[in-house]
């Protein structure tokens, strides 16, 4: 594999807008991707400011937007994982992957299951498919037994 010669700063930036144009990044992603690119460290690093600077390239915006896409699938543990995998501050991770958890997890369990549990064994299944999504006990324990009710 050869390297290729690194990018002039108007090189570095029009490729920078081009991976954000597709989809929104963090900036750790996003230096991840343009790191083979740069010139040097400090270039990168002097872009990734600028960028943020001009509000285009915004972790809080990234996570907002990733936390409602995994939102509709997954529970906050989950969602709280992959923030951080990309790069995003502990503080705005819990800010985002936390709001209406209980929800969330009821219109999930309603997806995917059309009929109320009839069994402790069905309860059970449900419980587990909840917990592997990544939804807490609390509100885990709260659904299923409701449903016992």
């Amino acid at each position: 594999m050869s390297s290729s010669p690194p990018e002039s700063a108007a090189e570095l930036k029009a490729r920078a807008l081009r991976h954000l144009a597709r989809r929104e990044h963090s900036r750790a992603e996003l230096e991840r991707k343009l790191a083979p690119h740069a010139p040097d460290a400090e270039a990168l690093r002097a872009l990734l400011d600028q960028l943020e600077d001009r509000k285009q390239l915004s972790n809080e915006r990234f996570a907002e937007q990733r936390a409602h896409v995994l939102a509709r699938k997954y529970g906050p543990a989950r969602i709280r994982h992959d923030l951080k995998a990309r790069g995003i501050s502990p503080e705005l991770v819990e800010r985002v992957s936390s709001a209406g958890e209980m929800e969330r997890a009821r219109a999930i369990l309603e997806r995917k299951y059309r009929a109320p549990a009839a069994s402790r064994d069905e309860r059970a299944r449900r419980a587990r498919f909840l917990q592997g999504r990544g939804f807490s006990a609390e509100v885990i324990h709260r659904l299923v037994l409701r449903e016992g009710d």
